[in-house]
């Protein structure tokens, strides 16, 4: 099936959640199959089981990662569904206001980060982008030179700030 983006707009750029992003749910399959192996090695039974959850914990990483797709185009930033192509959010590039990164120190450290874009109706966030400034910079290099209407909103990078609009998850 083409991609509904593609045959419409040229894509500038387009990802999928990092790896990284899902680092937590590793790391319980590496536990959960640990577990299994302990089993294993002392012939009790249920080792079976947990080999065969640390599998599913795998496959639900890769599912999830390609839940959201992230894409750029020349007019506007879109969140679309990776299996099905439906958008499930998108905001044109004239109305930005504002550009933040947030990343905690693992996903600093991993290179990973979420982009939240906010504008003057809402705010669209991409999770777990790979080198989230460098999509910032080019983000903000698309911007028209006179902002929006609502004035230029600054472009700022917060590790892990609270913000009164996340408590909208």
């Amino acid at each position: 099936m083409p991609d509904p983006v593609a045959t419409v707009e040229t894509v500038k750029w387009q990802a999928y959640p990092s790896w990284g992003q899902f680092a937590w749910l590793y790391f319980m399959s590496l536990l959960t199959a640990l577990r299994g192996l302990l089993l294993l090695q002392f012939a009790l039974p249920g080792w079976s089981l947990w080999l065969g959850g640390a599998v599913a914990l795998l496959g639900c990483a890769a599912c999830l990662r390609r839940w959201a797709k992230y894409s750029l185009t020349a007019s506007r930033v879109m969140v679309t569904n990776g299996y099905t192509g439906r958008v499930l959010d998108s905001v044109a590039i004239e109305q930005i206001e504002e550009l933040t990164i947030r990343q905690g120190p693992l996903a600093q450290w991993m290179g990973i980060g979420t982009l939240a874009i906010r504008t003057g109706g809402g705010q669209i966030r991409l999770r777990g982008i790979n080198d989230p400034e460098a999509v910032r910079n080019r983000l903000e290099a698309m911007r028209p030179a006179g902002g929006v209407a609502a004035g230029d909103g600054p472009i700022s990078s917060h590790p892990m700030e609270p913000h009164e609009a996340d408590s909208l998850d």
